[in-house]
């Protein structure tokens, strides 16, 4: 079940938030600057685990921390885009359809596999990506419509505000 809400992601109640990122993102703008405040380990963790292997497009990378108020919150960072070089001053190219489409699809069969009750996400890919929403809703719609947990797309950002979300 697809709930559009308008708030801020940081203050949903979902157990998982997704967000996509390039392969080597800098983690220095929009949601991930903001996830990668909140939670400074993630970022440490996530440049460890690229060391070790090379992240492709389409992939996604689950992490595991802990919110100010212990409670845990999961994040699942889908690689919708790649790098134009190995520089360290690279930039993320633009995400790919064909990239956001795999992401999503593993992003729905980790639901499944784990067991996640909801999930949260901005409009995927739409922002350093530079995808038209309209082509990515439906991939959307295709990978989580059915897995018959809550899936809440922050439609509108709006900064310290909880969105309605109600999950149960």
């Amino acid at each position: 079940m697809i709930r559009e809400v308008e708030g801020d992601i940081l203050l949903s109640d979902a157990q998982v938030i997704a967000h996509g990122i390039a392969t080597a993102d800098p983690f220095d703008s929009g949601l991930a600057l903001a996830l990668r405040e909140r939670f400074p380990s993630m970022v440490k963790d996530y440049r460890h685990a690229t060391h070790a292997k090379q992240p492709d497009t389409g992939d996604i990378w689950a992490w595991g921390g802990v919110n100010e108020d212990g409670s845990v919150r999961g994040i699942v960072n889908l690689l919708t885009q790649g790098m134009q070089s190995q520089a360290k001053s690279a930039r993320p190219m633009k995400a790919k359809l064909e990239d956001v489409n795999h992401a999503l699809r593993e992003l729905a069969n980790l639901v499944r596999k784990d067991g996640i009750k909801s999930v949260a996400l901005p409009r995927l890919a739409t922002g350093v990506g530079g995808l038209d929403w309209a082509d990515v809703k439906p991939l959307v719609q295709q990978h989580l419509g059915d897995l018959g947990v809550p899936v809440l797309v922050y439609e509108v950002y709006r900064k310290d505000q909880k969105a309605d979300e109600k999950l149960a």
